[in-house]
């Protein structure tokens, strides 16, 4: 026989809201996929990822900046702060062509909000493809520093 709890009061999902954050997401414009080509890396395209999870409040998205493997800085993508409207999501490519950034290359993006939002999803995805063969793969973000709702 089968018994299960049934509760008597609900619980309310809290969910962080967050104003401000600064987040530091790994990329990769290349991978070592052979032990026996150490010298021939696997060149991969990278793109940032920036998603608006909240449903009605938007986002200044006010800094993404490229670097590479010993952090030196080697773009700026953006020329002035841009809008992120709810549930929107935006993109940067860093192509395969481009080796600048190596195996430890990285964002910094930073982002704020006049009200508490959801957090964002920001993610890094890598794919490359040579003869038959294909890689991709996904990275998450770190936060650095932010402001949470109280």
């Amino acid at each position: 026989m089968f018994c299960a709890a049934i509760p008597t009061t609900a619980h309310a999902l809290t969910v962080q809201r967050w104003i401000a954050q600064s987040v530091y997401v790994p990329v990769y414009s290349h991978i070592y996929a052979d032990s026996r080509f150490k010298d021939k890396p696997f060149q991969l395209t990278a793109i940032l990822s920036i998603r608006n999870t909240d449903m009605k409040i938007a986002f200044t998205l006010e800094r993404v900046d490229y670097y590479d493997s010993t952090g030196k800085l080697l773009s700026r993508y953006l020329k002035a702060p841009i809008t992120i409207a709810p549930l929107a999501s935006t993109r940067y490519i860093v192509p395969e062509s481009d080796t600048l950034g190596g195996s430890g290359a990285k964002f910094i993006v930073s982002w704020s909000s006049k009200e508490g939002i959801t957090e964002p999803i920001i993610e890094g995805i890598m794919i490359g493809t040579k003869m038959q063969q294909g890689i991709s793969f996904v990275t998450n973000s770190q936060v650095l520093s932010g402001s949470i709702v109280k």
